[in-house]
């Protein structure tokens, strides 16, 4: 390639200093310190799953083409990754113009510079890479570490939103719910995918339940407002999901090196705004549906709705039985309600005006992760009460699904239904949420 103009990053200094020119002999070293000085970062360390999807997204991406980058860069990330080495990366740095930070840190560690998490600098599991190999703006111009960590988060939101109909099956039947809010007629009437989607997978849960009885003219919303509340989450998650197999497979390079023109193309697919608004948008119908979770759980506290003494309680009069589960569930709520705030409504001008606007996906991608353990807990703490409203009854489910997630509780839930303390019972319940998806019928819109 001619060069027949300058090259940001490359030719010149970046952010405001792109106007600063960078002579052709001083480039690796200018790619050197470029890399030392965006080496920052604030905060604590990423968990080393984020740090491992980092290493993983980013080659990803360098094979699709634009950055220019020497093919040794994507060996030495895979054979990093292969030998389970990740660069020691702070979590504060990032605001959705790239993970300038995360990715400097990544290169020195591929240099040689800096230790990887789990070795030392005299003892690398890859070979160092010389300076000319690795450009410096090329490899740090990617949004790849929050890609990562949305792409665990969203892994994780698919599982629970499927653990969530279970759970909610399985409240439906200690509450002698009634089928027809789940009717196909219903959801073709108002045809939402979402909405529809999960109507149909509650009516293959319930569907088992032959010669079941509804208990009343009508269910309160927790039930009978459940596809259309739940349906949201669904195609936020669906939605999430595509954003992301965009994003992990497309150059984000800036400048990007097109081939067929021979030219290099200053732009700003750097910029994340796809992805922080669909992570602000899954977390917003992730609380709206862990809300009913919550409905759910006051009823089967209710003796008008199960015919059971207050609270699930056995023993002397005034028992407690799982009252403290309401707490403890609004108290998650309160907490997935605050992160759910959307990290989108924010702005950054930085680098003297140069860059004057930012996405704050970062921000929406630890909130993310932050607002999963809170949904757990409330999905938990219904769990629990479904399970123990089910074993008062004496009805066990028929249905295959219902049936198995049922027999899985019941090995791992204490039986007993005096006074106690409940925390073992919803960590028990929390870690047996993710193995509650298989027993829901895969999703017709993915």
């Amino acid at each position: 390639m001619v060069l027949r103009r300058p090259v940001y990053g490359r030719t010149t200094g970046v952010g405001s200093n792109r106007t600063v020119q960078v002579g052709t002999a001083e480039a690796a070293d200018h790619g050197l310190r470029l890399l030392r000085s965006h080496a920052g970062g604030a905060g604590p360390l990423v968990a080393p799953a984020v740090a491992r999807a980092m290493m993983l997204v980013r080659p990803n991406q360098l094979a699709v083409g634009g950055s220019g980058v020497h093919p040794s860069v994507l060996h030495a990330l895979v054979a990093a990754v292969n030998r389970g080495r990740v660069p020691r990366v702070h979590q504060v740095g990032a605001i959705g113009t790239a993970d300038l930070t995360a990715l400097a840190s990544a290169a020195l560690s591929l240099l040689g510079e800096r230790p990887w998490a789990d070795g030392s600098v005299g003892h690398l599991p890859v070979s160092h890479l010389p300076p000319h190999r690795l450009d410096a703006l090329a490899f740090v111009s990617s949004n790849a570490a929050t890609i990562g960590e949305a792409a665990l988060a969203c892994f994780e939101m698919t599982e629970l939103l499927d653990a969530t109909l279970v759970v909610a099956g399985l409240s439906f039947l200690a509450l002698d719910g009634s089928a027809e809010a789940f009717a196909a007629a219903v959801h073709d009437a108002r045809p939402h995918p979402g909405q529809r989607d999960t109507a149909l997978r509650l009516r293959t849960l319930v569907g088992g339940e032959a010669g079941f009885t509804p208990g009343r003219v009508q269910d309160p919303f927790g039930l009978r407002a459940l596809p259309q509340v739940h349906g949201p989450a669904v195609e936020a998650a669906l939605h999430l999901a595509e954003v992301l197999r965009i994003e992990m497979n497309s150059a984000s390079e800036n400048p990007l090196i097109d081939v067929a023109s021979r030219d290099v193309l200053h732009n700003g697919n750097f910029h994340t705004a796809y992805l922080t608004y669909a992570l602000d948008t899954a977390r917003a119908t992730l609380f709206s549906t862990a809300g009913l979770s919550t409905a759910r759980l006051g009823a089967l506290v209710e003796p008008t709705f199960t015919g059971l003494r207050p609270f699930l309680a056995d023993g002397p009069a005034g028992s407690s039985g799982v009252m403290i589960l309401e707490y403890v569930a609004h108290s998650a709520l309160a907490d997935l309600r605050h992160t759910a705030a959307p990290a989108g409504l924010g702005n950054a001008v930085l680098s003297r005006g140069a860059e004057e606007h930012a996405s704050f996906s970062a921000q929406s991608a630890h909130r993310t992760s932050e607002v999963l353990p809170s949904y757990r807990t409330v999905l938990a703490c219904e769990f629990v009460a479904a399970v123990r409203a089910l074993r008062q009854r004496s009805v066990a489910p028929r249905g295959e699904g219902l049936s198995a997630a049922f027999s899985a509780a019941a090995a791992v839930l204490d039986d007993s239904a005096a006074d106690r303390p409940l925390d073992l019972d919803i960590e028990a319940a929390s870690e047996l949420l993710p193995s509650l998806a298989v027993h829901v019928r895969g999703s017709a819109l993915s």
